[in-house]
């Protein structure tokens, strides 16, 4: 019996392709997933931090109007769509009450967070599947492979290895496939989730450092209000 890949597949029953080839298939979307996922991820992250430098120098004077009039563009990767989403909302409510105002802006950010949060995970799921499925395949192919043996073993009447080798190593071969299959997807996705979990921190740190401002802002409010009033009246 030929033992390489090529002649394995020969002996192969079809139960035992089918389930070969279902296990090709999930490692070969779960690699592209996994590409996928990368230049996104990676891309968004270089468009937040060139955002972060972009509405640091808009912000250090504390003028949130300027910035909420500033145009950056589409490409503003998750923490540039946070924080715009509360620009936006503090905008849209300044000229109300002050608490209102601050809850909208609190609301707003948790909202787009949320959203940030969901599209970074996106992909998650099917790795995490093909990782722990991938092995319940390959250990289906085994019992079928074991079957074959079995039932070339009573159809030949003696129980030599020979007779038995082929069903045997088709039984190994799934679970190796298996198992081929599994470790990267399982590996992809634990890397990928605590890189989603460090953005997460990211993104709140910078939400509360806005939200921070957006205190201080309005607190300022009714003392600049004065000082305007007092303006008037002594040019008056």
């Amino acid at each position: 019996m030929d033992f390489s890949l090529s002649g394995l597949w020969r002996e192969m029953g079809l139960f035992a392709r089918l389930v070969v080839i279902v296990m090709g298939v999930m490692s070969l979307t779960s690699l592209l997933v996994l590409g996928e996922r990368l230049v996104m991820s990676f891309k968004s992250m270089s468009d937040s931090k060139v955002f972060a430098a972009k509405m640091a120098s808009l912000l250090a004077n504390g003028d949130l109007d300027a910035a909420a009039d500033a145009k950056f563009g589409k490409d503003i990767g998750y923490l540039g769509r946070t924080i715009r989403a509360g620009l936006v909302a503090y905008k849209g409510s300044v000229h109300g009450e002050k608490d209102l105002c601050f809850e909208s802006v609190a609301r707003a950010l948790e909202r787009q967070q949320a959203r940030e949060l969901a599209v970074l995970k996106r992909g998650h799921g099917w790795l995490a599947t093909v990782g722990s499925t991938a092995p319940f395949v390959g250990l289906l192919g085994t019992v079928m492979g074991i079957v074959t043996a079995f039932e070339k073993m009573a159809a030949s009447g003696s129980g030599g290895l020979g007779t038995v080798s082929a069903g045997i190593a088709e039984a190994l071969i799934t679970t190796a496939f298996g198992l081929l299959v599994a470790i990267p997807a399982v590996m992809a996705f634990n890397f990928l989730a605590g890189w989603v979990d460090a953005r997460a921190v990211d993104i709140s740190e910078s939400s509360n450092e806005f939200l921070d401002l957006v205190a201080r802002r309005l607190a300022e409010g009714p003392r600049e209000e004065e000082e305007e009033g007092e303006e008037s009246e002594a040019a008056a």
